[in-house]
């Protein structure tokens, strides 16, 4: 069976930093999920806006499009997706059964440090608090693990990858 590795959390936790560690480390496939947000979404965050349903649904479907394509070519893969609720990680595992999560976890003031430093990324820091305000952390039953992410992003990929293996 194949793996789809979903790193999720809000921006500037360190998704794609950890996410590139993990292709480093399994050579699986990735995809950076901010690529698939329609040119729309990325100019109303950049605009301060946060996006709503109606935005966000378009962009999730198209991540579980991209995971249905790496379960069928029996590729093994990684994609970053901010994932804050429970039913957008639904919606991301329905008839997906590779996809397993790894939620990423900083205190706020690290996170809102590492936004503010990041450069020509369309995400701005005023946007943070409603992300942490809609985040919802992985439940019973859902597949997957939190790491903190306040450390090296290889370590907190070998950290990941250890307590996923079984599952």
């Amino acid at each position: 069976m194949t793996v789809t590795l979903v790193v999720m959390g809000v921006s500037g936790v360190g998704k794609t930093s950890v996410a590139e560690a993990l292709v480093a480390r399994t050579g699986w496939v990735f995809q950076e999920g901010d690529d698939l947000h329609p040119e729309a979404n990325r100019k109303k965050m950049a605009a301060g806006a946060p996006l709503d349903e109606d935005d966000r649904l378009p962009w999730l479907r198209r991540i579980a499009a991209w995971i249905g394509e790496q379960e069928a070519a029996g590729r093994d893969a990684v994609v970053t997706c901010s994932a804050l609720r429970r039913s957008y990680r639904d919606l991301l595992r329905e008839g997906h059964p590779s996809v397993r999560f790894v939620h990423l976890i900083a205190p706020p003031d690290l996170v809102a440090a590492r936004i503010g430093a990041r450069k020509g990324h369309f995400m701005p820091a005023s946007l943070l608090r409603s992300q942490l305000d809609a985040l919802e952390p992985l439940g019973p039953g859902e597949p997957g693990t939190a790491v903190e992410t306040a450390g090296d992003p290889g370590a907190i990929a070998d950290d990941a990858l250890e307590r996923l293996r079984d599952m």
